[in-house]
Protein backbone atom coordinates (compact mmCIF):
# COMPACT_ATOMS: atom_id res chain seq x y z
CA UNK A 1 0.00 0.00 0.00
CA UNK A 2 2.67 2.70 0.86
CA UNK A 3 4.52 2.25 -2.77
CA UNK A 4 1.02 2.83 -4.38
CA UNK A 5 0.16 5.66 -2.15
CA UNK A 6 3.71 7.33 -2.91
CA UNK A 7 3.33 6.37 -6.95
CA UNK A 8 0.02 7.97 -6.83
CA UNK A 9 1.24 10.81 -4.83
CA UNK A 10 3.68 11.69 -6.93
CA UNK A 11 1.50 11.05 -10.12
CA UNK A 12 -0.89 13.94 -8.52
CA UNK A 13 1.57 16.06 -8.66
CA UNK A 14 3.00 16.08 -12.03
CA UNK A 15 -0.54 16.00 -13.17
CA UNK A 16 -1.18 19.25 -11.05
CA UNK A 17 1.72 20.74 -13.26
CA UNK A 18 2.66 23.46 -11.22
CA UNK A 19 4.70 23.59 -8.29
CA UNK A 20 3.28 24.05 -4.37
CA UNK A 21 4.14 27.13 -2.04
CA UNK A 22 7.80 27.34 -1.43
CA UNK A 23 6.95 27.80 2.45
CA UNK A 24 6.89 24.28 4.58
CA UNK A 25 4.36 24.00 6.65
CA UNK A 26 3.32 20.99 9.09
CA UNK A 27 -0.78 20.49 10.14
CA UNK A 28 -1.51 18.53 13.17
CA UNK A 29 -4.30 16.02 12.39
CA UNK A 30 -6.54 14.88 15.45
CA UNK A 31 -8.11 11.63 15.05
CA UNK A 32 -10.53 9.75 18.45
CA UNK A 33 -9.58 6.15 17.51
CA UNK A 34 -6.62 4.18 18.21
CA UNK A 35 -3.47 4.24 16.01
CA UNK A 36 -4.45 0.48 15.21
CA UNK A 37 -8.07 0.49 14.30
CA UNK A 38 -8.62 0.89 10.52
CA UNK A 39 -9.98 4.74 10.31
CA UNK A 40 -6.80 6.08 12.09
CA UNK A 41 -5.17 3.70 9.92
CA UNK A 42 -6.61 4.75 6.95
CA UNK A 43 -5.69 8.86 8.35
CA UNK A 44 -2.62 8.20 8.27
CA UNK A 45 -2.06 6.73 4.80
CA UNK A 46 -3.92 9.86 3.73
CA UNK A 47 -1.04 11.93 5.76
CA UNK A 48 1.45 10.01 4.37
CA UNK A 49 0.29 10.34 0.88
CA UNK A 50 -0.26 14.16 1.11
CA UNK A 51 3.19 14.47 2.13
CA UNK A 52 5.18 12.90 -0.24
CA UNK A 53 2.37 14.40 -2.82
CA UNK A 54 3.97 17.82 -2.05
CA UNK A 55 7.33 16.56 -1.08
CA UNK A 56 7.41 17.78 2.60
CA UNK A 57 6.30 20.99 1.53
CA UNK A 58 2.83 20.32 3.41
CA UNK A 59 3.53 17.70 6.16
CA UNK A 60 0.17 16.17 7.96
CA UNK A 61 0.80 14.40 11.47
CA UNK A 62 -2.12 12.48 12.41
CA UNK A 63 -2.94 12.43 16.66
CA UNK A 64 -4.81 8.98 17.34
CA UNK A 65 -6.73 8.47 20.19
CA UNK A 66 -7.46 11.88 21.30
CA UNK A 67 -3.77 12.29 22.19
CA UNK A 68 -4.44 15.84 20.97
CA UNK A 69 -8.15 16.71 21.35
CA UNK A 70 -10.80 14.10 22.71
CA UNK A 71 -13.94 13.38 19.71
CA UNK A 72 -15.89 15.72 21.28
CA UNK A 73 -13.04 18.50 20.72
CA UNK A 74 -12.18 17.89 17.38
CA UNK A 75 -14.80 19.87 15.17
CA UNK A 76 -14.65 22.79 17.09
CA UNK A 77 -10.77 23.12 16.98
CA UNK A 78 -10.96 22.50 13.16
CA UNK A 79 -13.78 24.98 12.80
CA UNK A 80 -12.13 27.62 14.86
CA UNK A 81 -8.47 26.91 13.71
CA UNK A 82 -6.78 25.62 16.54
CA UNK A 83 -6.05 22.79 14.18
CA UNK A 84 -6.23 22.61 10.33
CA UNK A 85 -7.14 19.54 9.90
CA UNK A 86 -8.90 16.25 11.55
CA UNK A 87 -11.43 13.33 11.95
CA UNK A 88 -14.46 13.25 13.12
CA UNK A 89 -17.65 11.10 13.45
CA UNK A 90 -20.15 13.53 12.16
CA UNK A 91 -23.18 12.02 14.10
CA UNK A 92 -21.60 12.66 17.80
CA UNK A 93 -22.84 16.23 16.58
CA UNK A 94 -26.23 15.63 16.28
CA UNK A 95 -27.27 18.00 18.28
CA UNK A 96 -26.61 21.03 16.47
CA UNK A 97 -27.82 20.40 13.01
CA UNK A 98 -30.37 16.75 12.25
CA UNK A 99 -28.48 16.28 9.38
CA UNK A 100 -25.68 15.16 11.01
CA UNK A 101 -27.34 12.27 12.01
CA UNK A 102 -28.38 10.67 8.30
CA UNK A 103 -25.76 7.77 8.51
CA UNK A 104 -26.99 6.67 12.17
CA UNK A 105 -31.24 6.25 11.11
CA UNK A 106 -31.50 2.77 12.28
CA UNK A 107 -32.32 -0.07 10.35
CA UNK A 108 -32.44 2.41 6.64
CA UNK A 109 -28.92 1.64 5.25
CA UNK A 110 -27.38 -1.89 7.01
CA UNK A 111 -25.06 -2.52 4.17
CA UNK A 112 -22.02 -1.47 2.61
CA UNK A 113 -23.81 -1.01 -0.48
CA UNK A 114 -26.50 0.78 0.68
CA UNK A 115 -24.05 2.79 3.10
CA UNK A 116 -22.77 4.11 -0.20
CA UNK A 117 -26.02 4.75 -1.73
CA UNK A 118 -27.03 6.63 1.28
CA UNK A 119 -23.98 8.76 1.12
CA UNK A 120 -24.26 9.82 -2.12
CA UNK A 121 -27.76 11.24 -1.67
CA UNK A 122 -26.30 13.06 1.74
CA UNK A 123 -22.72 14.19 0.46
CA UNK A 124 -23.84 17.79 -1.18
CA UNK A 125 -26.41 18.62 1.71
CA UNK A 126 -23.27 17.87 4.33
CA UNK A 127 -20.61 19.82 2.74
CA UNK A 128 -22.92 23.01 1.98
CA UNK A 129 -23.76 22.68 5.63
CA UNK A 130 -19.80 21.81 6.31
CA UNK A 131 -18.75 25.02 4.48
CA UNK A 132 -21.22 27.11 6.28
CA UNK A 133 -19.38 26.56 9.61
CA UNK A 134 -15.91 27.14 8.40
CA UNK A 135 -15.06 23.33 6.86
CA UNK A 136 -14.36 22.17 3.75
CA UNK A 137 -15.02 18.04 4.03
CA UNK A 138 -12.28 16.04 2.58
CA UNK A 139 -13.82 12.09 2.59
CA UNK A 140 -15.69 9.97 5.07
CA UNK A 141 -15.61 6.30 5.64
CA UNK A 142 -18.10 4.16 6.92
CA UNK A 143 -17.56 1.81 9.82
CA UNK A 144 -19.05 -1.65 9.96
CA UNK A 145 -22.84 -1.95 10.48
CA UNK A 146 -23.56 -1.44 14.63
CA UNK A 147 -24.54 -4.94 16.42
CA UNK A 148 -24.94 -4.44 20.32
CA UNK A 149 -22.94 -5.78 23.25
CA UNK A 150 -24.06 -7.06 26.58
CA UNK A 151 -22.28 -8.20 29.52
CA UNK A 152 -25.47 -10.95 29.85
CA UNK A 153 -27.40 -13.01 27.45
CA UNK A 154 -30.31 -10.87 26.00
CA UNK A 155 -33.46 -11.81 24.59
CA UNK A 156 -35.99 -9.02 24.75
CA UNK A 157 -35.63 -6.01 25.84
CA UNK A 158 -37.14 -6.85 29.46
CA UNK A 159 -33.61 -8.39 29.92
CA UNK A 160 -31.92 -4.58 29.51
CA UNK A 161 -33.97 -2.80 31.04
CA UNK A 162 -32.38 -0.06 33.98
CA UNK A 163 -28.44 -1.50 32.29
CA UNK A 164 -26.01 1.38 31.75
CA UNK A 165 -25.67 1.79 28.13
CA UNK A 166 -22.59 3.70 26.44
CA UNK A 167 -23.70 6.43 23.65
CA UNK A 168 -21.27 7.81 21.43
CA UNK A 169 -24.29 9.95 19.16
CA UNK A 170 -27.82 10.88 19.09
CA UNK A 171 -29.21 8.16 17.65
CA UNK A 172 -27.40 5.61 20.54
CA UNK A 173 -28.59 7.68 23.56
CA UNK A 174 -32.39 7.24 21.87
CA UNK A 175 -32.29 3.88 21.22
CA UNK A 176 -30.97 3.53 25.07
CA UNK A 177 -33.84 5.43 26.16
CA UNK A 178 -36.55 3.90 24.34
CA UNK A 179 -35.22 0.78 25.44
CA UNK A 180 -35.51 1.47 29.32
CA UNK A 181 -31.95 1.28 29.39
CA UNK A 182 -29.71 4.92 30.57
CA UNK A 183 -27.70 6.42 28.27
CA UNK A 184 -23.90 6.92 29.54
CA UNK A 185 -21.42 9.09 26.95
CA UNK A 186 -18.25 7.77 26.86
CA UNK A 187 -15.89 8.10 23.91
CA UNK A 188 -14.13 5.72 22.19
CA UNK A 189 -10.35 5.74 24.03
CA UNK A 190 -12.17 5.42 27.76
CA UNK A 191 -14.51 2.60 26.50
CA UNK A 192 -12.24 -0.46 28.13
CA UNK A 193 -11.73 1.68 31.77
CA UNK A 194 -15.98 2.26 31.49
CA UNK A 195 -16.91 -1.68 31.43
CA UNK A 196 -14.09 -2.46 33.46
CA UNK A 197 -15.79 -0.30 36.24
CA UNK A 198 -19.02 -0.63 35.79
CA UNK A 199 -19.62 2.58 34.06
CA UNK A 200 -21.59 0.84 31.23
CA UNK A 201 -22.36 -2.17 30.79
CA UNK A 202 -23.49 -2.09 26.71
CA UNK A 203 -23.18 -0.63 23.74
CA UNK A 204 -24.17 -0.57 20.19
CA UNK A 205 -21.21 -0.48 18.12
CA UNK A 206 -19.40 -1.93 14.98
CA UNK A 207 -16.67 -5.18 15.78
CA UNK A 208 -13.80 -3.05 14.89
CA UNK A 209 -14.35 -0.77 17.95
CA UNK A 210 -15.38 -3.98 20.37
CA UNK A 211 -11.86 -5.56 18.93
CA UNK A 212 -10.15 -2.65 19.25
CA UNK A 213 -11.10 -2.44 23.28
CA UNK A 214 -11.07 -5.71 24.00
CA UNK A 215 -14.60 -5.86 25.68
CA UNK A 216 -14.26 -9.47 25.55
CA UNK A 217 -12.56 -8.50 28.85
CA UNK A 218 -15.96 -7.80 30.49
CA UNK A 219 -18.67 -8.11 28.15
CA UNK A 220 -19.94 -11.49 26.99
CA UNK A 221 -22.58 -10.81 24.21
CA UNK A 222 -22.31 -9.56 21.25
CA UNK A 223 -25.47 -9.66 19.04
CA UNK A 224 -25.11 -8.43 14.76
CA UNK A 225 -28.23 -6.58 14.64
CA UNK A 226 -27.29 -3.97 11.56
CA UNK A 227 -28.56 -0.91 13.24
CA UNK A 228 -26.88 1.41 11.02
CA UNK A 229 -23.49 2.72 9.16
CA UNK A 230 -22.09 5.51 10.91
CA UNK A 231 -19.33 7.26 9.04
CA UNK A 232 -16.07 8.76 9.86
CA UNK A 233 -14.92 12.47 8.21
CA UNK A 234 -11.72 13.83 7.50
CA UNK A 235 -12.31 18.16 7.45
CA UNK A 236 -9.78 21.26 6.53
CA UNK A 237 -10.49 24.17 8.50
CA UNK A 238 -11.70 26.43 5.57
CA UNK A 239 -9.58 29.26 5.67
CA UNK A 240 -6.73 26.89 5.81
CA UNK A 241 -8.24 24.90 2.94
CA UNK A 242 -8.36 28.81 0.53
CA UNK A 243 -5.10 29.89 1.99
CA UNK A 244 -3.65 26.54 -0.05
CA UNK A 245 -2.63 26.85 -3.79
CA UNK A 246 -4.54 24.88 -6.69
CA UNK A 247 -1.64 22.22 -7.12
CA UNK A 248 -1.95 21.78 -3.41
CA UNK A 249 -4.88 21.33 -3.00
CA UNK A 250 -5.15 18.67 -6.12
CA UNK A 251 -3.08 16.81 -4.22
CA UNK A 252 -5.18 16.77 -1.06
CA UNK A 253 -8.56 16.13 -2.86
CA UNK A 254 -6.64 13.31 -4.86
CA UNK A 255 -5.33 11.78 -1.39
CA UNK A 256 -8.32 12.21 0.04
CA UNK A 257 -10.46 9.57 -2.62
CA UNK A 258 -7.80 7.13 -2.69
CA UNK A 259 -8.13 7.34 1.41
CA UNK A 260 -11.89 7.02 0.79
CA UNK A 261 -11.58 4.04 -1.74
CA UNK A 262 -9.09 2.42 0.82
CA UNK A 263 -11.02 2.87 4.33
CA UNK A 264 -14.33 1.55 2.26
CA UNK A 265 -12.18 -1.79 1.61
CA UNK A 266 -10.77 -1.62 4.97
CA UNK A 267 -13.92 -1.18 6.87
CA UNK A 268 -15.36 -4.19 5.07
CA UNK A 269 -12.37 -6.58 5.67
CA UNK A 270 -11.80 -5.30 9.51
CA UNK A 271 -16.03 -6.24 10.13
CA UNK A 272 -15.13 -10.15 9.14
CA UNK A 273 -11.76 -9.94 10.47
CA UNK A 274 -13.40 -8.35 14.19
CA UNK A 275 -16.58 -10.23 14.68
CA UNK A 276 -14.70 -13.51 14.28
CA UNK A 277 -11.95 -12.29 16.67
CA UNK A 278 -15.07 -11.31 19.78
CA UNK A 279 -16.12 -14.99 18.95
CA UNK A 280 -12.61 -16.35 19.64
CA UNK A 281 -11.93 -14.59 22.48
CA UNK A 282 -14.81 -16.31 24.36
CA UNK A 283 -17.51 -13.77 23.64
CA UNK A 284 -21.27 -15.32 22.32
CA UNK A 285 -21.73 -13.66 18.74
CA UNK A 286 -24.83 -13.90 16.35
CA UNK A 287 -28.05 -12.65 15.89
CA UNK A 288 -30.92 -11.24 18.02
CA UNK A 289 -33.69 -13.21 18.81
CA UNK A 290 -36.85 -12.94 16.72
CA UNK A 291 -38.04 -11.00 20.24
CA UNK A 292 -35.48 -8.54 20.58
CA UNK A 293 -35.48 -8.09 16.68
CA UNK A 294 -39.03 -7.08 16.43
CA UNK A 295 -38.66 -4.95 19.35
CA UNK A 296 -35.77 -3.39 17.76
CA UNK A 297 -37.12 -2.85 14.78
CA UNK A 298 -40.35 -0.37 16.81
CA UNK A 299 -37.65 1.35 17.96
CA UNK A 300 -35.94 2.10 14.56
CA UNK A 301 -39.92 3.37 13.34
CA UNK A 302 -40.25 5.78 16.00
CA UNK A 303 -36.25 7.22 15.33
CA UNK A 304 -36.76 7.28 11.93
CA UNK A 305 -40.10 9.62 12.02
CA UNK A 306 -38.23 11.83 14.84
CA UNK A 307 -35.71 12.10 12.77
CA UNK A 308 -37.25 13.13 9.59
CA UNK A 309 -39.25 15.80 11.61
CA UNK A 310 -36.38 17.29 13.29
CA UNK A 311 -34.30 17.30 10.06
CA UNK A 312 -37.52 18.65 7.71
CA UNK A 313 -37.37 18.61 3.83
CA UNK A 314 -33.60 18.76 3.51
CA UNK A 315 -33.79 15.50 5.57
CA UNK A 316 -36.83 14.24 3.46
CA UNK A 317 -34.89 14.42 0.04
CA UNK A 318 -31.98 12.57 1.45
CA UNK A 319 -33.85 9.42 2.78
CA UNK A 320 -35.91 9.75 -0.84
CA UNK A 321 -33.24 9.74 -3.17
CA UNK A 322 -31.76 7.20 -1.28
CA UNK A 323 -34.41 4.91 -1.18
CA UNK A 324 -35.03 5.70 -5.16
CA UNK A 325 -31.28 4.70 -6.04
CA UNK A 326 -32.08 1.01 -4.82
Amino acid sequence: MSKTIQTIAIGFVVAAGATVSASAETWDMPMAYPATNFQSETGAKFAECVTLGTGGVLEIQTHANGSLYSGAEIKRAIQTGQVNIGERLLSGNQNENALFGFDSIPFLATSFADSEKLWEAAKGPLSELLESQNLHLLYSVPWPSQGLYFNREVNSLADVKGLKFRSYNTASARMAELAGMLPVQIEAAELSQAFATGVAEGMVSSGSTGYDSKVWESLSHYYAVDAWLPRNYVMVNKDAWNGLDSATQGILNGCASLAEYAGDWRSIQYNEFTVGELAKNGMTTGPASPELAAELAKIGETMTAEWLETAGDEGKKIVEAFKASK
